[in-house]
């Protein structure tokens, strides 16, 4: 039996998400999420919950000892500069993966659990791990490279590293698809707007820019992150507010963004305030706007010639307001939002601009862990 399936595994701060993928067919017969690890009632660690999603699917018919499976692909928030592929996991790859915790202290040491308990598990089978910075890795060195000491800059590993390349690298290649088009010959930017927002400038299917840096933090405005910032900021609160850097990463990260200017992260719940009147929510919801605009403007200064805009994530998927609010006015550049196509709800990728519109203007549901199980399966299947 032809082994075709591969196994996604997302092991986060506190969950783990699964999908089995059958490379073959495209089906998925298993996907599940464990989640609430080390609260009480839970699964107590990440070793458990390993096991309860093996448990889960061998309940189906699906265990881990099946035949079927020709890898497990590990989904790892930080590659730094050593990781720029997929890459086949061995006991040396997972000591470089833990030297780069300090980079992505939240997300890499639960990402090298879950690879340790899946080897042990299943020690005989091939793990790859395709890391989110990855698809950025093409970025040249001016856009990569901050204005800061030089020396000081290497010895720390300060660049700008970008995320969500997983999403970048799938929804530009099917924005390619959609339009017919050889993604060689085809430049895109891509808006990942969810809870975390990211957008990049993808040319001929190599990234050239992205709006997020050395974390996760730079860039657009989301549900709880600042976004872009000046410097300096943060030093006014170490010196007049007494914050210290923790009590900083906090606010940064977990009391800005929609929710630090309004109180909601959830632009459901922001676009139901606005239709009442709230100046708090139309104010955020402004904001938000106003920074994804500006990032279609400098991408489209960066790319020199547009093809498409492809929107994605949950808020670029979803919401319509958002889509119609980025790209209103913006003709001039060849970019014109069809009002119809933008209202109508879809599951699959669409166009919304208008006839007329110089720049395809799509709607993209991204599929991070179809992108994460190609790159498994063609690694261990040369």
């Amino acid at each position: 039996m032809t082994a075709t399936r591969v196994l996604v595994l997302n092991s986060g701060s506190s969950s783990v998400k699964y999908q089995l993928i059958d490379m073959a067919d495209g089906t998925r017969p298993a996907a599940g999420l464990v989640e609430r690890i080390g609260e009480p009632g839970a699964a107590a660690d990440h070793g458990e919950a390993l096991r309860q999603v093996a448990a889960d699917l061998g309940a189906k018919g699906l265990g881990l000892d099946s035949p079927q499976l020709a890898a497990v692909g590990h989904r790892v928030v930080h590659g730094g500069t050593r990781f720029t592929e997929p890459t086949l996991i061995t006991d040396e790859v997972i000591e470089e993966i833990e030297k780069l915790v300090p980079l992505a202290p939240l997300h890499n040491p639960a990402n090298v659990t879950g690879i340790r308990v899946a080897r042990a598990l299943r020690p005989d089978l091939p793990q790859v791990a395709v890391f989110d910075t990855a698809f950025h890795s093409t970025m040249p060195e001016a856009a990569y490279r901050y204005a800061i000491d030089r020396q000081t800059a290497d010895a720390h590993q300060i660049r700008r590293y970008g995320f969500h390349g997983t999403s970048h690298a799938y929804v530009s290649r099917a924005t390619a698809a959609l339009l017919d088009r050889d993604p060689a010959d085809t430049n895109v930017i891509v808006l990942h707007l969810g809870n975390g927002a990211s957008a990049s400038a993808v040319s001929g299917g190599v990234c050239l820019d992205t709006s997020m840096g050395l974390t996760p933090l730079e860039g657009l405005v989301m549900g709880t992150r600042s976004g872009d910032l000046d410097p300096a900021v943060l030093l006014h609160l170490q010196r007049s507010a007494g914050m210290g850097p923790d009590e900083v990463d906090d606010l940064l990260n977990k009391r800005s963004g929609l929710l630090g200017l309004c109180g909601d992260n959830d632009m459901r719940e922001i676009g139901r305030r606005m239709a009442e009147g709230d100046e708090q929510a139309r104010l955020a919801f402004d904001i938000y706007i106003h920074r994804v605009r500006k990032y279609v403007g400098a991408y489209t200064a960066v790319l020199g010639r547009v093809d498409a805009i492809a929107f994605t994530a949950g808020v670029g998927e979803n919401s319509a307001a958002v889509r119609e609010a980025a790209l209103r006015g913006l003709a001039r550049l060849g970019i014109e939002v069809d009002a119809v196509r933008n209202a109508e709800r879809g599951s699959v990728a669409r166009l919304i601009s208008a006839e007329s519109s110089r720049v395809a203007v799509a709607v993209v549901p991204t599929d991070e862990e179809l992108e994460i199980a190609r790159e498994a399966y063609s690694l261990v299947t040369v």
